[in-house]
């Protein structure tokens, strides 16, 4: 423990250190700075606590009061003692700093911004700035910001010895907060009976992933070095381990399906959320760890996983789950919908990849409703029959709906432009590279030591088809053999594009259901809530850090996957709210536009020789300030707070 005493003006240097030597050379006062590191305590309960009568508790208590150690408070009436500052057990400066240490602090109090004799070393200096911050956060007094027309107390300061220190980020962290007080996070990890330490690092590392995605220890430099999370939350990061940061998404999976569960119940009071729809569907991402392959990141040295997510209509997750890199999409979805307990009637939208025939036959038999994307190769559509519809981005779709002759099912036959023109493309390119195939060996015929044998022939020409893409398919192609019968002496192709394939109907896919009442329209709108399941995933990788993972552990990697899921549920919980005040921005610009708010100390020197230490948060920019008007919460967070030293 460190001693800082603000009540003598005296330099520390000519201070006698007697006192200050005798405060802790004595087992009861060490058992009594031991029973307050757990906060401001009577007389009484330290008498409880040492189990010494009360004179003898008062009498040391003095001792430590003279020394600077322990400071009297009144609260609600009642006469608390309280250490100053205390530091914890393991300290990162040895001990034979501790002198500067306390000298350089008390310079930063006073106002002085020179590094003692320049014989302060960084660690030092870092550590000082850190405990003249904390003393301001714990010691200063907050005022409330004060109102247009109220008279603002005048102080005399050396405008030239102004000094601005200590700039932290708060936008971001305040608005995060704000979300997590909307479902009630803080008080649900309690519940749970997470301690304090441990609530703190998970409250860090979800919305340190908001913020600054990155590893748990980007995540712990962006805490201690350039966000203002701890002076919001009343914690000290930097005294945190990196240990605890990882160990936080240890907690947190082990209470994964609580918190799952509670956080989309009160997000769906917020919003009033129901059963109607739910989506289904799955991406990929890789931890750095030793594995026996990657087969799609082509890479030995990292495991593949896959992130599984059910999401409702509008874009919360209801449930998560990862799964080994090479499972079989389809083989997923009965495991997650039972877990979900989804209601029956719930109406299960999902892509090609799940859309088994097993699968389709299972949500039939348990009373689902689904609408998924047929994965009939064969491709239809009739023009006369369909109906025309708009995007949002104003694009030409048109829907044709076919109900079967049993009356089970309905077809969606779609087509898009837009889709169209995609795939034309795409055909295109790979004709012509098939083409330039066959060409090469047509031209190879008439030169030496090339293929020429019919038989080899055809095998190169089978190789080319297998890596046409399904090009090949659409072309007739004969070798007409030289008069021995066994060597080519031309080789002649004609392209016949197949029906009801992508060559003859570009932009057209197919979609079925078993839900009758609705109409084509309905039908297809309720399907392209899909590709909002899509975007999600795009912002766990790029706006959320979800990939790569750096953990070696694969518990920690679906701890990584975890606190992402949680960090996507606050930011659409954000997005949601802010959509309905008519601010539509990306979470990339959202966090951009907020993270140039941040909080500072400013330091005046007064005539009189003394500092007053103003710490407040920079005024909001039009953009934050739209931002904190749509959600409610206070342009300035953190309030300010004033020391005069």
């Amino acid at each position: 423990m460190i001693v800082i005493d603000r009540g003598d003006s005296r330099p520390l240097a000519l201070r006698d250190t007697a006192d200050l030597l005798t405060a802790f050379a004595h087992p009861i006062r060490l058992q009594l700075l031991e029973q307050l590191r757990g906060g401001q305590l009577g007389v009484g309960e330290l008498v409880e606590g040492v189990q010494l009568a009360q004179p003898v508790v008062s009498r040391h208590l003095a001792i430590l009061r003279r020394a600077g150690v322990v400071r009297c408070e009144r609260v609600g009436g009642k006469v608390r003692q309280v250490t100053l500052l205390n530091l914890g057990r393991h300290f990162a400066v040895p001990q034979t700093h501790w002198p500067t240490l306390c000298a350089r602090v008390e310079e930063i109090l006073s106002g002085q911004g020179v590094l003692l004799g320049g014989c302060g070393s960084l660690l030092v200096e870092r550590e000082a700035q850190r405990l003249a911050a904390l003393l301001l956060a714990r010691q200063g007094v907050s005022t409330p910001e004060p109102a247009p027309d109220a008279v603002a107390p005048v102080h005399s300061i050396e405008v030239d010895a102004l000094t601005l220190s200590r700039p932290r980020t708060v936008g971001v962290e305040a608005v995060g907060l704000w979300a997590m007080a909307r479902v009630d996070f803080i008080a649900l990890l309690e519940e749970l009976g997470l301690t304090g330490p441990q609530r703190a690092a998970v409250l860090g590392v979800i919305l340190g992933r908001m913020a600054a995605p990155g590893s748990e220890l980007a995540t712990q430099r962006w805490l201690c070095e350039r966000s203002g999370l701890g002076e919001l939350l009343d914690v000290d990061f930097e005294a945190m381990s990196l240990m605890q940061f990882y160990r936080a998404s240890d907690v947190l999976m082990r209470h994964r399906e609580a918190l799952e569960k509670a956080v989309f119940a009160r997000v769906s009071e917020l919003f009033g959320l129901d059963w109607t729809v739910t989506l289904y569907d799955l991406t990929n991402t890789y931890f750095e760890g030793e594995a026996p392959i990657n087969p799609k990141a082509k890479r030995r040295d990292c495991a593949l996983l896959t992130l599984a997510l059910v999401l409702d209509g509008s874009g919360f997750v209801r449930r998560s789950q990862v799964f080994d890199g090479n499972v079989v999409e389809g083989t997923t979805l009965e495991g997650m919908l039972q877990g979900l307990g989804a209601p029956a009637g719930a109406l299960v939208v999902m892509d090609r990849g799940i859309a088994t025939g097993e699968n389709v036959a299972w949500l039939r038999a348990r009373g689902y409703r689904y609408l998924v994307v047929s994965r009939e190769r064969h491709r239809q559509f009739d023009p006369s029959e369909a109906t025309d519809l708009l995007t949002a981005g104003g694009q030409c779709v048109s829907v044709q709906r076919v109900e079967d002759s049993e009356g089970q099912e309905v077809r969606l036959y779609c087509y898009s432009e837009l889709r169209a023109r995609k795939e034309e493309g795409i055909a295109a390119r790979f004709a012509q590279r098939f083409e330039t195939a066959l060409q090469a060996l047509a031209d190879g015929l008439g030169r030496p030591r090339t293929t020429k044998k019919i038989d080899k022939l055809w095998e190169r020409i089978g190789r080319l088809k297998e890596k046409s893409h399904g090009a090949g398919q659409h072309y007739h192609i004969e070798i007409v053999p030289d008069a021995s019968g066994e060597k080519a002496q031309a080789i002649r192709w004609e392209r016949r594009p197949i029906d009801g394939t992508m060559d003859t109907h570009p932009g057209v896919y197919c979609l079925r259901t078993n839900e009758l009442t609705w109409d084509g329209e309905q039908l297809w709108r309720t399907y392209m809530m899909l590709t909002d399941l899509e975007a999600v995933f795009r912002s766990f990788k790029s706006e959320l850090g979800l990939r790569p993972i750096f953990h070696h552990k694969e518990e920690r990697a679906d701890g990584h996957l975890f606190i992402t899921v949680l960090a996507y549920q606050l930011v659409q919980l954000i997005r949601r709210r802010l959509h309905e005040q008519g601010i539509n921005d990306s979470w990339a610009t959202l966090r951009e536009t907020l993270n140039s708010q941040v909080r500072v100390t400013a330091t005046f020197r007064r005539p009189d020789g003394r500092a007053l230490h103003v710490r407040k948060a920079t005024q909001a920019e039009p953009g934050q300030r739209q931002i904190y008007q749509a959600l409610g919460t206070n342009p300035s967070p953190g309030g300010v707070s004033k020391m005069l030293v």
